[in-house]
């Protein structure tokens, strides 16, 4: 293993866990989370940092550190000691916004390194997908060894990819979903995201839906049991407990809450049946890059987004 790489990683837990095993090199810690909230072409900028901070500190109420993000930024700025820098991000959405983000920052820096990326997911002899602080330090490792070197083309995607998810017409992300490159999770996450979209039929996304079938078809005991089979169920999101939370909040509408029981009410029926379409009912602003989610249906017939009439 290189002492002269610059790790960039997809957050604490896996720079900590590179830290534990004594891994070689320095790292970037990416603390972002640019899959929800309205997002800047040009990264490390005022307008970026403002942009973020109103976002989070917000809708999340959670502290936006701009110098601490910053620095991490910073650290882009003189790479005359690295031969290559290695992207560290996982299979889901969360992470693939952020890592064509980190892309975007690199190149924009004017960068020239090769750039690697290791990529979890499917590991061998594993049943589930796999996120990387979970991996073993030989797995780990193995995955290390098995990187992937970026050519033009992926660089290229990764950008074009950054530039629309900023702009107004996520459609144009169809196009990616189909083109080869080596980042083999990215087709599933672009879907994903044009799926988190209200759908035609019920108003709600995708992810919102098949909460509604976990309610269904499980014995769910309160708000918290829930949480527990969304963050298990979600496929390719990758979304943490504040992300769910608030959408399970926002489902209200949908189920009956006693002391130790959730069950669907007859919105919940009607939804999952798509007898009637909720998205006057539910809240739907939200900023996703440079969209808004109100301004967009997704109608699974011609498996595109459209405008919201």
């Amino acid at each position: 293993m290189s002492d002269n790489n610059l790790h960039i990683t997809n957050g604490s837990s896996l720079t900590d866990y590179l830290t534990k095993i004594n891994f070689k090199g320095d790292t970037l810690t990416w603390h972002e989370m640019l899959c929800e909230g309205p997002t800047v072409k040009e990264i490390n900028t005022p307008d970026f940092f403002k942009t973020r901070k109103t976002f989070l500190e917000d809708v999340y109420d959670l502290e936006y550190d701009i110098d601490s993000i910053k620095n991490e930024f910073n650290k882009l700025d003189d790479v005359s000691k690295y031969t290559a820098i290695v992207l560290w991000f996982e299979y889901d959405l969360f992470c693939h916004i952020n890592l064509i983000a980190a892309i975007s920052l690199i190149k924009q820096k004017g960068i020239e390194l090769p750039l690697y990326l290791v990529c979890s997911g499917r590991i061998a002899g594993e049943k589930d997908l796999k996120v990387l602080s979970d991996l073993s330090e030989q797995q780990l490792l193995n995955e290390y060894e098995n990187k992937i070197k970026l050519n033009v083309d992926d660089i290229a995607t990764a950008q074009k990819a950054w530039r629309i998810y900023c702009e107004h017409d996520h459609n144009l992300l169809k196009e990616l979903i189909v083109r080869p490159s080596s980042f083999k999770y990215l087709s599933n996450c672009l879907k994903a995201h044009l799926r988190r979209f209200p759908d035609t039929r019920s108003g709600l996304n995708t992810l919102e839906y098949n909460t509604l079938i976990l309610i269904k078809e499980h014995t769910v005991t309160s708000r918290n049991h829930l949480l527990g089979y969304c963050l298990h169920y979600q496929g390719y999101y990758g979304f943490g407990d504040l992300q769910l939370e608030r959408m399970i909040n926002r489902l209200e509408l949908f189920f009956d809450e006693t002391e130790n029981t959730l069950t669907l009410n007859r919105n919940g029926h009607l939804a999952i049946e798509h007898q009637k379409n909720f998205s006057k009912q539910i809240d739907t602003e939200f900023q996703f890059g440079g969209v808004n989610k109100k301004d967009f249906q997704y109608d699974k017939k011609e498996n595109k987004l459209i405008p919201t009439i």
